[in-house]
Parts: C-alpha cells; sequence; structure tokens
C-alpha cells in the first residue's frame, strides 16, 4: 500500500512537471542559483580559478553574483547572450578575486546550453569563447596568478567537457526529432495506401455491379418485373458504395486513424445476398464455428469475398461462383471460385497487378495481418481466390 502511495504521488509530480513549460522551469532554476550563491556553506563547491589572494566582498561583487545566476532564465531562448554574460561576470569576479560562492558553477550550466540548444554559428561561438579563455588566463597570469599553463588547460578542458555534453544531448534530441518525423510520415502514406485500397474496392465492386445490370436490362425491356429487380439492385449498389465512400471521406477529413465501421462494410452474407440480387448466382458455404474477429481481420475477410466477387462478375458474369469461410486453427480462411468463363479471369489478373490495386492491394491487407493470398486459374479452367488469415492478426 504504502508503494503504491508513492508511485502515485511521482505520477502526479511528473505529469506536473510536464505540463510546466520549460521556460517556466529555467526562470525558477535562476531563482535558485541566486539564493544558493548566498549560503556560505556552499561557497566551496564554487569554480575556483587563479588561486589568488581574496578581497572582502562589495557592492560590485553583488553585482558579479546576480550576472551569474540570473541570466540562466533565458539559457534555453538566448544562450549565446546568456554565456557571454555569465562568461564575462565569472572572469572578472575571478581576476579580482573575490570571494567565491556557488553562483560560479552557473559558467558550466551556460557552456551545456549553448552546446545544447544553439543553433547557428555554434564554431563562432566556441572560437570566442576559447579566446576569452585564453584572455582570462592571461589576465590571471598579469596579476599575480601561480597557476602554469597545465592548470589552464585542466580548466579549459573541463569546459570542453559541459559544451560537448551539451552538443550530445542536442544531437540526440534531432535526431529523436527526425525519427518522429520519419515515423509520422511513414505512417502518413501507409494511411494514404490504405485509403486508397479501400477507394479502389468500393468504387470497383460496386461500379461492376451497376454496370452489368445496366447491360442486362438493356435485353429486358420486355420484362418488367426483372427490370425492375434489375434497377433495384443498381439502386442498392449504388446507395451502398456512397455510404462506404461517405465513410471513407469522413476518415480523410478527420486525423486518418479511425477504424473501419463495421456496419457500413456489411457483412460476407450481405455481400453475397446483393451479389446474387445482381444476377451472379453466388453459394455461401460456411464451416467451422464463427469466433469474434477483430475490425482489421473482419474488414479483410470482407475484402476478399468483394475482390472474388467483382472479378467473377467482371470476367464471368453468370456463371456459377462458390464462398467458402472456415474458422479453425486459429485462423480464417476464405475461397471464392467460379467456373471457366468465357474470357480468361487471368487477363483481369494481370490488369489488376499492373495497376497496383485490387489483388496487389489486398495481398499487402492480408500479408500486414499476417496471412497469405493465392490467386490464379485452376487446371479444369476455374479461378480461384483463397487467403488464409490469423484470428489474431488484428492485434
Amino acid at each position: 500500500m504504502p508503494t503504491t502511495w508513492v508511485r502515485r504521488r511521482l505520477g502526479t509530480i511528473r505529469t506536473w512537471w510536464q505540463a510546466c513549460d520549460a521556460l517556466v522551469w529555467d526562470r525558477w532554476l535562476a531563482v535558485v542559483f541566486t539564493v544558493l550563491a548566498f549560503v556560505p556553506a556552499l561557497a566551496s563547491m564554487g569554480a575556483e580559478f587563479g588561486d589568488l589572494p581574496r578581497r572582502p566582498p562589495d557592492l560590485f561583487s553583488l553585482v558579479l553574483v546576480l550576472a551569474q545566476t540570473l541570466p540562466l532564465a533565458v539559457r534555453r531562448t538566448r544562450p549565446v547572450a546568456s554565456l557571454a554574460i555569465i562568461a564575462a561576470a565569472f572572469a572578472v569576479h575571478e581576476t579580482l578575486a573575490y570571494q567565491p560562492h556557488f553562483g560560479t558553477v552557473t559558467v558550466y550550466l551556460a557552456l551545456y546550453s549553448a552546446g545544447a540548444h544553439l543553433e547557428r554559428c555554434r564554431v563562432t561561438v566556441a572560437a570566442v569563447a576559447t579566446a576569452a579563455h585564453v584572455g582570462l588566463c592571461v589576465a590571471l597570469t598579469a596579476v599575480g596568478s601561480p597557476d602554469r599553463l597545465a592548470d589552464f588547460l585542466v580548466f579549459y578542458l573541463i569546459f570542453v567537457v559541459f559544451w560537448v555534453l551539451g552538443t550530445f544531448v542536442r544531437h540526440r534530441r534531432s535526431a529523436e526529432v527526425e525519427r518522429r518525423r520519419s515515423a509520422a510520415a511513414a505512417a502518413t502514406a501507409a494511411e494514404r495506401a490504405r485509403i486508397a485500397r479501400e477507394l479502389h474496392d468500393v468504387v470497383t465492386h460496386h461500379v461492376t455491379a451497376i454496370v452489368v445490370q445496366a447491360d442486362a436490362t438493356q435485353l429486358l425491356v420486355e420484362s418488367p418485373d426483372r427490370v425492375v429487380k434489375a434497377l433495384a439492385a443498381m439502386g442498392g449498389a449504388g446507395r451502398q458504395a456512397l455510404a462506404e465512400l461517405r465513410h471513407q471521406l469522413d476518415v480523410l477529413e478527420a486525423t486518418g486513424e479511425s477504424a473501419p465501421h463495421a456496419s457500413v462494410q456489411g457483412t460476407v452474407r450481405d455481400l453475397v445476398e446483393r451479389t446474387c440480387t445482381a444476377g451472379q448466382p453466388v453459394e455461401l458455404i460456411e464451416t467451422g464455428a464463427v469466433c469474434a474477429l477483430s475490425v482489421e481481420v473482419s474488414l479483410a475477410v470482407y475484402r476478399v469475398v468483394q475482390e472474388g466477387l467483382t472479378n467473377a462478375v467482371k470476367y464471368a458474369a453468370g456463371q456459377p461462383t462458390e464462398v467458402r469461410t472456415s474458422y479453425r486453427d486459429c485462423q480464417v480462411e476464405v475461397e471464392v471460385t467460379n467456373t471457366a468463363a468465357p474470357v480468361p479471369i487471368s487477363v483481369g489478373v494481370r490488369h489488376e497487378l499492373a495497376g497496383g490495386r485490387g489483388l496487389a492491394g489486398l495481398r499487402q491487407r492480408v500479408a500486414a495481418l499476417g496471412g497469405g493470398l493465392t490467386a490464379g486459374e485452376q487446371p479444369d479452367g476455374r479461378f480461384r481466390l483463397h487467403a488464409v488469415i490469423p484470428i489474431a492478426g488484428g492485434a
């Protein structure tokens, strides 16, 4: 129980911390370092340079302390100005040999911030900072500092370490931004491809049904009842196409992350019934215990049947077609076959594959769920579209 309470409190603190703006934290950081600079117990933790005899504090030393701590408030937005003010105040403070204080460590933070947040003129700033260090060493030597060249080099290497650390963080941040941008671009491209496949499936299936019915209606002028049924089938196909297209447009206008609605896509049985109404003899055979499928797997099954029936109507109109769905071994198996057609379906298949839609897009959809799809003519002349999809593929 205490562990749960601590984790909950830490989560609350983390959420509160992340909700605050970084610039606000920089202002508070400047305030904290200003306060700590006047704590005598922390004076020994400050940065000392030159080993000169210390003079007592005065009003000017107070100004130098504030000049080394307050610029931290703009270390992200104005890293060069922050570094310049802090470094200049630090150099003057050490040259005049004022009493040490904790606020002198801000020179390290200023160097880190410049390395992490400076976007332009980085080489120039590094060169100027190096020249300033050389000037400080010369000034300290002139006023009697006992430090030698090795001491100055060690101090310079410490400065370089903080600059390099900031540069490393900047590169990591840039790499993360680029990775997220690439992931977003890849997700956008994948979503566009998915929507293109959906639009192809919707338009091809329903428009094909409408065209076939329209052509057949011309031969039924002497049978008013059959004409009415054909017109009703065309109207139903058109309304279904509009419903599915409307859903795809809603997805495009939103974020593109919405899952397809099962109510819009309909069921395989409804699809078969509509195709039969349109004049294509289709038999549906279902084996195995029907189990609940995810939206992705259900849609893939629907699209496989839809593509098979579309090709059958397009290239084997009026020929007996069989749709089989089987649920076993944690996978769903879908098969659409039709008898030999006057025009070989392989012609249409080659066209679909060449255009990058139809069977090609369907094969990508099934493969994304961990399944496989095959299509081709059988030795007896029938055309067979077969897909095996893991039931857990939607996970």
